[in-house]
């Protein structure tokens, strides 16, 4: 008999989302996880002595080399399946929080590793595959109360 994956469950990690504005419109950046290169946020676990949204920041710079001011509230929450090695995996709930960005290094920990794009929240949730993610992605996209054709 073959032997099945265990699911296990882990602490939260924290996310940012990373966002600028280009003419007037939002623009994110994404980049890709190191084993499977699919499009993510920076996250990663939670660091003792740094509050949420500071270990998410953290992770902002070493995975995508962007420096700038992040938000302690959070934005948004998602879910999603991580591959532990030898079959396992764990679900994990991620914290998200904005980061707007004031700088973007030519150089990072993680460059050699990773590719950072950016871009509208709209074409960024069409890349991501996690639905809280998307959720996020696609509220970014929306503009402002007040903005619409016709709003006051």
């Amino acid at each position: 008999m073959g032997k099945t994956a265990r699911v296990e469950r882990r602490t939260n990690q924290y996310a940012v989302l990373p966002v600028r504005l280009r003419d007037g419109q939002p623009q994110v950046a994404l980049v890709t996880s190191r084993e499977t290169q699919r499009w993510v946020v920076p996250k990663g676990w939670p660091v003792k002595g740094l509050p949420p949204w500071e270990a998410a920041a953290k992770e902002a710079f070493e995975e995508a080399g962007l420096v700038g001011t992040v938000e302690h509230e959070k934005f948004g929450t998602f879910r999603y399946e991580k591959r532990l090695g030898a079959g396992n995996s764990a679900v994990i709930d991620v914290d998200l929080y904005l980061l707007h960005v004031e700088k973007e290094l030519k150089d990072w920990p993680e460059r050699r590793e990773r590719e950072r794009r950016w871009l509208l929240p709209s074409q960024a949730a069409m890349l991501v595959q996690e639905g809280g993610l998307v959720e996020a992605l696609l509220r970014l996209a929306q503009p402002p109360a007040g903005d619409e054709p016709g709003g006051t």
